[in-house]
């Protein structure tokens, strides 16, 4: 959700009343619950026409809406196991019912890095990277931040070279986690983890962690190490993507997030960015970068990484294409 969207569901709440606010935030993600809070926080005084604007907008979109499917769930098992067959539709459908095999995880997702490092800080690094897997890569990055150098390279080993969860393994994070962990034997095998969930983690990581990771796993694989670097994609390998791709991640980028993020940009980063930005909109952001005074490396890189979560966002909803880090196009 872009900035103007935040604003717009933030008006909405408010105009709803705590009552049926708090319904409508049951209903959503931490990330999602804490973007439109913070939002909400931030405003003081909304004009009558924008309060009018946004209701508005709200009723006609809601009044073209159409109940097509009583019960949705059961309408995408019965799809998904007619296209796919009852094993592989299994997979598809335990993560898009989010089923109760990650249930326990989802307390996780509520919680702060630090508080989810000092749970998991004594535990065996296999069960550390099978809760990972499950967590957004975000959240999964600030965790190990907070975790030893050593305990980063053993966890992210484990996550690159996970090739499922086995029941027997949520017996295990069932433990861990206060038996929050649902579905026993009769949890299927769950297809995450791997290298490319480990590209993503180590991507965020950032301040010279990304480096010592990828050096300890080059210790033990060195194949597995390259593996995983081609499958990332950094800030500089903005400069790989065409110029339809760059526009449409200018769209949903704040001014003030590139202009902090460009500032530690690489030239040629920099300039292909600028070239897909309209004459008058460039010269305005040469002029910002020019009057900045000098920046911490922490800002930088954090706008940077806002950044490269909508460059991953846009990518997994199809609309770019990503090619970075080796050959390998992102899909």
């Amino acid at each position: 959700m872009d900035e103007q969207g935040l604003n717009d569901a933030a008006i909405m709440l408010m105009s709803l009343g705590e009552e049926e606010a708090a319904e409508v935030f049951k209903h959503l993600s931490p990330k999602e619950v804490q973007r439109l809070g913070e939002t909400i926080a931030r405003m003081r005084t909304v004009s009558k026409e924008k309060v009018d604007e946004v209701l508005n907008r709200f009723t006609n979109d809601a009044a073209a809406q159409s109940l097509l499917v009583s019960d949705t769930g059961n309408y995408v098992r019965a799809v998904l196991k007619r296209a796919l067959g009852d094993d592989k539709a299994a997979l598809l459908i335990d993560r898009i019912l989010q089923g109760g095999d990650v249930s326990g995880i989802e307390s996780l997702k509520w919680m702060d890095p630090l508080s989810v490092a000092e749970l998991l800080r004594n535990e065996h690094p296999q069960i550390v990277a099978a809760i990972l897997v499950h967590l957004d890569p975000e959240q999964s990055s600030e965790i190990l931040a907070q975790l030893t150098e050593r305990q980063r390279g053993e966890i992210m080993l484990r996550i690159a070279t996970l090739e499922g969860i086995q029941p027997t393994a949520l017996k295990d994070l069932n433990e861990v986690l206060y038996k929050v962990l649902a579905g026993g034997d009769k949890v299927r095998k769950s297809s995450l983890g791997g290298i490319k969930t480990a590209a993503e983690i180590i991507n965020l990581l950032g301040s010279g962690m990304d480096a010592t990771v990828l050096d300890a796993i080059r210790n033990h694989d060195i194949d597995l190490a390259q593996k995983i670097m081609d499958k990332m994609f950094i800030f500089d390998d903005l400069a790989k993507l065409d110029g339809r791709a760059i526009q449409t991640v200018l769209r949903e980028v704040a001014s003030e997030t590139l202009v902090v993020a460009l500032k530690g940009a690489q030239p040629e980063v920099r300039e292909k960015i600028l070239a897909n930005m309209s004459t008058r909109a460039a010269d305005a952001m040469r002029e910002d970068l020019e009057s900045r005074g000098p920046m911490r490396l922490s800002e930088v890189e954090a706008q940077q990484k806002e950044i490269l979560k909508t460059v991953r966002r846009l990518a997994d909803e199809g609309q770019i294409a990503l090619s970075g880090g080796g050959d390998d196009a992102f899909v």
